[in-house]
């Protein structure tokens, strides 16, 4: 059998191991269980993919989705992996069976509801294993953000086979997380392997919402390239798409009450496209593997910053520039914690409460996104990193305290039944007829607001709602939070950052700072042909980045090509001659 390196320059085609991919590999060949948390676009598939080329046996992939499964199946196949899935939505069920028994499967997916059943556990018994993986490790924890019970099930089937090693992966957990991921899993603390969360090919962009339709439309013309953008209800996917398609951007909806088949469809459509926009409910993505999404937007606000940054983490998986922008509102944050307080179980609200107050800083704070974000997970990261708004633009601060007690107080005098429109009617001394009727003009807090603070008086309610400071009914009465004692009291400040003047940024091509090149064009428009003809999305292919590696070295033989990272044996056995000849007849 070849070593790990052998297998990752003959299968894949890439020299040496990225971060702490090695260090994973060399525990379960040593057949040590570990828990990896790896960020997306590190190369976490390849931690189990190599030990089952090289160790005996079938490597066993627990996967949540079957989207996810067939798209990495189909991946492997093409560097030369045996693998299969065995799904309910496979009808070659009983071949993979054989396979799997005859010895002639290096991988088999399969979701975590077929994996613990007493049926699939007698089959696992009568083989040979590699390794055992459990993909989205972070579901099998309630502490996680994405908790499913049938990942608890698993330990039966891991305890079944002591003599295999057990290797759970995830971008996203943090410490209580990990830590009940390796108890649940039953995995030694000090087989934790932390490769780290940045993500430094992310531009990180969060902004206030204001006319969210016309928002996307600029940001996604300023982002060439396949996105994803997500909205808070399934009205919402279909009135977005509807939107950009009118403004002659290729965009399509996703979400869960769709007719299957039309979902299918646009599914299919999007990952084999190169410009496409999906707006989508949070389900999707989690089982797209699809490496060149050069932006995610957000029309709303995730639920935890374990949500934000495992979906803006479906961006620029490929390692290439790419962009992710949020836009929020008070009402976001009103309507989460009124989700909070009747639809979550008892025991676990002060955890999304806690979520969501860290949320609240994250897109308030005037300083470092990704600063911010590594925090939350641990990581001591620099004060600036260069690639969020914040650090990009900065913003100007400004203490709006005296302004967060006035509209504190014209809440509190107004029995704290009025929507911030009403109140802020009431701080300017506008003698509306509702005002009149209901005799605010003659409180104390009539028209104390000048005209300065008039303008402050909406994105310091946004930040009091961010804060839970004032809440929100479902009409938009606003009453008091917790946290608006501290701030009539005088004992904490309302710090409100003012938005920069906006900078239109420079547009590239394809979304990445890249120069021009004509040979690169080209390779693309082929591999874009090849993809068509196989029925495979480009990036099966070769990834942008493979391609443009061939554009700036123009090898002239197979053995240049196969020094290209990405091209592998089976690739270069596939395309090899056909690229070779596109590079060779191509002129400038």
């Amino acid at each position: 059998m070849p070593t790990p390196l052998e297998a990752l320059q003959q299968t894949f085609g890439y020299a040496h191991f990225r971060g702490r991919q090695a260090d994973v590999i060399d525990r379960v060949m040593a057949g040590l269980s570990t828990l990896a948390v790896m960020p997306t676009g590190a190369g976490k598939s390849l931690t189990y993919q190599i030990p089952a080329l090289c160790r005996p046996g079938t490597g066993l992939v627990v996967s949540p989705l079957i989207a996810l499964m067939h798209d990495q199946v189909r991946s492997a196949e093409a560097a030369g992996i045996r693998a299969a899935a065995l799904t309910s939505a496979d009808d070659n069920r009983d071949e993979t069976i054989d396979r799997l028994r005859s010895g002639a499967l290096d991988l088999l997916y399969v979701a975590p509801e077929r994996a613990s059943t007493e049926g699939f556990r007698r089959l696992l018994s009568q083989v040979p294993l590699a390794l055992i993986a459990i993909d989205e490790a972070h579901c099998v924890s309630e502490w996680g953000h994405d908790f499913r019970p049938d990942y608890r099930l698993l330990r039966g089937l891991l305890d079944m086979r002591p003599d295999v090693p057990r290797l759970a992966l995830t971008a996203t957990a943090d410490r209580h997380t990990r830590d009940d991921i390796l108890a649940q899993l039953g995995i030694a603390p000090d087989g934790l392997i932390l490769a780290g969360f940045d993500r430094a090919n992310l531009r990180y962009g969060i902004t206030p919402r204001d006319g969210v339709a016309r928002q996307l439309a600029r940001f996604i013309e300023e982002n060439p390239g396949a996105g994803i953008v997500y909205a808070p209800t399934r009205d919402a996917t279909e009135r977005l798409a509807a939107q950009l398609a009118a403004n002659g951007r290729a965009a399509r909806a996703y979400h869960a009450g769709l007719d299957p088949a039309v979902r299918a469809a646009n599914q299919k459509a999007f990952v084999a496209s190169e410009d496409m926009v999906m707006v989508a409910t949070v389900a999707f993505g989690m089982g797209i593997d699809k490496p060149d999404v050069r932006f995610v937007a957000h029309a709303g606000l995730p639920k935890s910053i374990e949500a934000y940054y495992q979906e803006t983490g479906r961006a620029g998986r490929d390692g290439d520039p790419a962009a992710t922008q949020l836009f929020w509102g008070a009402e976001d944050f009103a309507r989460a914690r009124r989700r909070i307080e009747t639809d979550v179980e008892e025991s676990r609200r002060p955890g999304e409460r806690q979520r969501l107050n860290a949320m609240a800083m994250l897109v308030e704070a005037p300083g470092c996104r990704r600063a911010i974000l590594l925090r939350h997970f641990g990581e001591d990261p620099p004060a600036q990193c260069g690639n969020c708004d914040n650090c990009l633009n900065p913003p100007t601060g400004i203490d709006a305290t005296i302004v967060a007690q006035k509209l504190l107080s014209a809440a509190f005098r107004t029995d704290m039944r009025y929507g911030v429109t009403h109140l802020s009617d009431v701080l300017a001394g506008k003698e509306t007829d509702k005002i009149l009727m209901l005799g605010h003009n003659r409180l104390s807090v009539f028209g104390i607001a000048d005209e300065a603070e008039q303008k402050l008086i909406k994105p310091v309610a946004r930040a009091l709602l961010a804060r839970d400071a004032l809440r929100a009914d479902e009409y938009g009465g606003l009453s008091f939070g917790p946290g608006a004692r501290p701030i009539l009291k005088g004992e904490e400040q309302v710090p409100l950052i003012l938005p920069p003047e906006r900078a239109r940024r420079r547009k590239s091509r394809d979304g990445a700072d890249y120069p021009h090149d004509p040979l690169f064009d080209r390779l693309r428009a082929l591999r874009r042909d090849l993809a068509r003809e196989q029925g495979v999305p480009p990036y099966v292919v070769f990834n942008d980045s493979t391609l443009r590696e061939m554009a700036a070295l123009r090898p002239e033989t197979l053995s240049g090509l196969a020094q290209i990272s990405g091209v592998g044996a089976k690739k270069l056995e596939t395309y090899g001659e056909t690229f070779l000849a596109a590079i060779q007849s191509h002129d400038g």
